[in-house]
Order: C-alpha cells, then structure tokens, then sequence
C-alpha cells in the first residue's frame, strides 16, 4: 500500500485485546503520521521531569489515576508539535467522553479537528482467547501466546530460554473486570462520535495483516 501523508487525524477505538498498540504502528506508518500514545506522552513528560510529569508522577507512585486535566494537557502539548501538524494517530486517548469533548475543544483552539474514528471491533470470547493465552518471559520480556504464537517447548521462551509466565492483567478475573470499565468508560465513545458521523468500525479478528488490509481499505473509502 502506498503511503498517503494526507494529514488524516484519526483516534483508534476498541475493547483490551482488540490489537490498537499493533495496528497503531502500521496504519500510523502507511498514513506517514506519527502514533501518539498517552504512556509514550507519559513517559517522556516523567523522564524530563516537566511540570506536568511531576504531577503525573506523583499520582501514579501513589497508585492513583492520573485527573484529566494533566492527561490532556499533556497531550495538548505534544499535539502542538510540529510532527503532529499534519495529522497524526491517537492511541489510548480518549478514553472516555469528557476526554473527546476536551479534545475537540484543544484541536478546535489549535484549529483544527479529528478527521475520522477507527473503530476495531472484536467480540469478548475473542477478546478473552486472546489475552488469556498470552505468556511473557521473565528473561528478555517477549510475549508469546499459547494458540497463535507458541514456543516449541512448552513454558520455554524459544528467544531466551527464560520461563513464561502469565501476567496477571491476562488472567481471566482481570481480562473480565477490564472490559467491564471498557464497557462503562471507554465504549460510550462509539456513540459520542457516531453522533458526529466520523465513525468507522471494522472487523478486527484475524491474522494481524488481515486487519491491517481492512483498516487502510476503511480509510481510504472514508476518504480520509
């Protein structure tokens, strides 16, 4: 596929396990846009030690949730860079409708606006075998997965030789309580932007360039 540099602004939606972080890399790269991700955002606002990142930081060591307004400041600020002047790609931000209203209020103050909503759409059983049969080694911190990616002895990292293990955000208990907040928070999005006709959902169960093919197929009849 051809890359379109277009300036598309575009946010990924979808339940835990419904693959954004994968698929944010390769549409981001096939857009020539650069993926903005709240932890990247996160990350480098706490290893410079801005304002905001010791402000972010402190709530996280406390374990507590980061208040919207220092996420989307945060993200304000690395909107307003220059990369990200012709368009880019939202990954784990918005996650809830107080966030998109904010949001449309920055890039309405920046002058500008989000273009389209990608929705992946996955049903929870898929979502479930999916992070449910993901194993992490301790050694080297690859992912590995017990149906699509197995290693060839069983609890072996086949990079390392270092032990697998299951985290505990992939067992059953904490996959179910996930989507639950994903229900309450996160999936009122679908109809926040439906309402602004700049929703468009696709299948995203599959081989992984499957949903790739899908996705850049969305967009470019959407018409970015």
């Amino acid at each position: 596929m051809e890359d379109r540099g277009d300036g598309l602004r575009l946010v990924l939606v979808g339940p835990p396990g419904a693959g954004k972080g994968t698929q944010a890399e390769f549409i981001a790269a096939v857009l020539a846009v650069p993926k903005i991700s709240t932890g990247d955002i996160f990350r480098a606002n706490v290893a410079t030690g801005t304002p905001l990142g010791v402000q972010a930081k402190r709530y996280m060591d406390a374990g507590g949730l980061v208040p919207d307004e220092v996420t989307i400041n945060m993200v304000a600020g690395r909107l307003a860079e220059q990369d990200a002047a012709d368009g880019f790609l939202l990954d784990g931000f918005p996650r809830t409708t107080p966030q998109a209203v904010a949001l449309d209020k920055l890039l309405a103050d920046l002058g500008s606006a989000l273009d389209v909503i990608l929705e992946l759409i996955v049903d929870e059983d898929e979502v479930v075998r999916r992070l449910s049969g993901r194993r992490t080694c301790r050694g080297c911190g690859k992912i590995w997965h017990v149906e699509f990616d197995p290693t060839s002895r069983d609890g072996i990292c086949d990079r390392c030789g270092g032990a697998l293990f299951q985290r505990d955000d992939d067992k059953a208990e904490t996959i179910a309580e996930r989507m639950r907040v994903y229900a309450r928070d996160t999936a009122p999005l679908v109809d926040y932007y439906g309402a602004q006709g700049k929703l468009v959902g696709i299948d995203a169960t599959g081989p992984v360039e499957d949903v790739t093919v899908r996705a850049n197929d969305a967009l470019r009849s959407y018409g970015g």
